[in-house]
């Protein structure tokens, strides 16, 4: 189910068609799981709004959790839906800087800790 549909071979198609099949239900939250995998990997943000408007039509309760948390934060998520940009460079550093911090947790003081930061 979690598999790109392109990367099954034929016995797990024939699997999961079978599965499909036996459950409406599963078969609807495939659907749109695929959906918003192509908008998430293609930046389609635009498509958002019709995905959410779809997800609620159905009577899935996980996938309406995830449709509120969406809309919540509407914008930034339209945004890192279509534009180019990312903080992925800034949120490694980060998460750099804090293994470090808990890695020399009261072995050193603040001046080691930024020597290690600016070194690594």
């Amino acid at each position: 189910m979690r598999r790109r549909p392109d990367n099954l071979d034929t016995d797990d198609e024939v699997k999961l068609k079978e599965i499909r099949a036996a459950c409406p239900h599963l078969d609807a939250l495939r659907s749109h799981v695929e959906e918003f995998a192509k908008i998430l990997t293609g930046r389609h943000g635009t498509r958002l709004d019709a995905w959410i408007a779809a997800v609620r039509a159905e009577d899935l309760p996980h996938p309406h959790t995830f449709a509120n948390g969406l809309e919540r934060d509407h914008d930034a998520v339209l945004a890192g839906l279509t534009l180019p940009y990312s903080s992925g460079a800034v949120e490694g550093k980060v998460c750099k800087i804090k293994f470090l911090k808990r890695l020399m947790f009261g072995r050193a003081n603040y001046d080691l800790l930024r020597k290690m930061a600016l070194l690594n």
